[in-house]
């Protein structure tokens, strides 16, 4: 298995503070896609409150992965992507995780 770090962006960086009616329905899909993920035992954590960076929320998961087919279903199947409202995932490896069997 591959560990990574994923990292969902807002479209914009004031989405917090003015997240409209649509789009906090679009979040609620999202959430319920990493759940069915993590449920399914392939998400080791995920948070459904936003990483308050300085520099800007955003959301946060660690994967396990068998491969990079993976990674891209992940990533082209979140809702939040598949609405095409702007926003953007980013995958990092973590060659080097430690992760509780």
């Amino acid at each position: 298995m591959k560990p990574v770090f994923v990292r969902l962006l807002p479209p914009r960086p004031d989405f917090v503070q003015t997240i409209t009616a649509a789009e906090a329905a679009l979040m609620e899909q999202h959430a319920a896609y990493w759940k069915a993920l993590h449920d399914a035992g392939q998400i080791v954590a995920y948070g459904l409150g936003l990483v308050a960076d300085p520099k800007g929320f955003y959301g946060v998961g660690i994967v396990h992965f068998a491969d990079d087919a993976d990674v891209d279903t992940l990533v082209h199947n979140d809702p939040t992507i598949k609405a095409d409202v702007g926003f953007h995932i980013e995958i990092f490896p973590m060659p080097r995780a430690v992760i509780r069997a």
